[in-house]
């Protein structure tokens, strides 16, 4: 993949936290553009960015990161089991 930085300044965002009034999708949306000016800034590939985001977001929810693997699990098997390359139990 081909990396063409933008040179171009992002906007900067407040590093405080948003304010008590601010509603928690404004806070997450100022938190997510901070930390892509970031990756921007120091020339991080999206798809690093992303990976770590969704680390991140697993990380904060126990036991997520095992429920989707069993889930990828069972649909790989029904799915061996729809194509009959696995027995029926």
């Amino acid at each position: 993949m081909i990396h063409h930085p933008n040179r171009t300044r992002v906007p900067e965002v407040k590093a405080e936290p948003a304010a008590p009034d601010t509603t928690w999708p404004v806070a997450l949306a100022e938190l997510l553009t901070r930390a892509a000016a970031m990756c921007v800034e120091h020339d991080i590939d999206v798809d690093a960015f992303m990976r770590s985001a969704w680390s991140a977001y697993l990380e904060a929810r126990p036991g997520m990161r095992e429920y989707l693997e069993e889930m990828q699990l069972r649909n790989q098997l029904d799915e061996y089991r729809k194509s009959g390359r696995m027995g029926k139990a």
